[in-house]
């Protein structure tokens, strides 16, 4: 009887290891309140559940989308804990937030996914500037977290780490990782994700919160993907056609959501396939597939 129990006892203990081991197969950054694994650059990712990529008729549409998840979340995070912390990016998705607006944005603090290493006013080439203009100026009372301007990207990534490590309330995990309450994420062609493009091994960074990309001139700073993807809520989206390109991201987003052979370096968006809501017009999710746009 005595040896019948500690062999059960030993088999529950086994089975409650092999709950916290993922095989390679199926690795893939932790979402909000869970641990971050291991990250393996060979590592492939099961294709993204349907329930988690929402299909809209067309860019307005998205756009329009997006704005609600912002107030939303806004408005739950304000319920919550007093304060709402958004990280967006720059790009198209800037001009989707073009409108929205309210008395949620006196308890907002944003936090840029990625920023050349610029002067803030520099219109051209600054994120924090293009915002400005197009709906931050708007946004009352809102505290944006910005750089310091110069174009030493290990620079501009510490001293923005510092900043956000300041952010007393901005809410963290068991890890120690920050948790934004939405994270706003573009997805280019070639499958990058703020500024970590692939191939490189700023994908593969788990440690950082902010890193320098050194890529391009100027360089860059990027939240780093373990951060990106323990949002409490992470978004991604994609959408916009034109003549050039009359699917729009349609072989961007099969990559990022269905094909099962890529890895962080070969397309890094497929590290927030488990954490994000994708969505999308139908342009961009034409080759999808049948299950994905019922």
């Amino acid at each position: 009887m005595l040896m019948n129990l500690l062999l059960l006892l030993v088999i529950v203990q086994v089975a409650q290891v092999a709950t916290f081991v993922i095989p390679a197969k199926h690795t893939y950054l932790g979402s909000s309140g869970s641990s971050t694994t291991a990250v393996c650059s060979t590592a492939t990712f099961p294709s993204t559940s349907p329930d988690q990529v929402i299909v809209l008729a067309d860019a307005d549409a998205v756009g329009s989308k997006i704005r609600s998840i912002v107030e939303d979340a806004a408005v739950k995070a304000i319920a919550d804990h007093g304060h709402f912390y958004l990280a967006i990016p720059g790009g198209s998705i800037l001009k989707m937030l073009v409108g929205s607006k309210g008395e949620w944005t006196k308890s907002t603090t944003i936090a840029y996914v990625n920023h050349k290493c610029v002067a803030m006013d520099d219109e051209k080439l600054a994120t924090h500037a293009k915002a400005m203009n197009l709906f931050m100026k708007d946004w009352e009372g809102c505290n944006p977290i910005v750089l310091d301007g110069t174009a030493d990207g290990p620079a501009e990534a510490a001293a923005y780490e510092r900043k956000l490590e300041n952010l007393a309330n901005l809410p963290r995990d068991s890890d120690g990782l920050p948790v934004f309450d939405l994270a706003l994420i573009g997805v280019g062609d070639d499958g990058h994700v703020g500024s970590l493009y692939p191939n490189r091994d700023e994908v593969l960074e788990t440690k950082k919160w902010v890193l320098s990309v050194e890529m391009k001139d100027p360089p860059s700073i990027s939240l780093s993907l373990p951060v990106m993807a323990n949002a409490k809520e992470v978004v991604v989206a994609a959408c916009g056609v034109s003549e050039k390109y009359p699917q729009g991201k349609s072989d961007a987003m099969k990559r990022a959501v269905v094909n099962e052979d890529e890895t962080l370096q070969s397309f890094p968006a497929v590290g927030l396939r488990k954490s994000a809501t994708w969505v999308m017009d139908e342009a961009a999710a034409s080759k999808l597939g049948d299950t994905y746009n019922e």
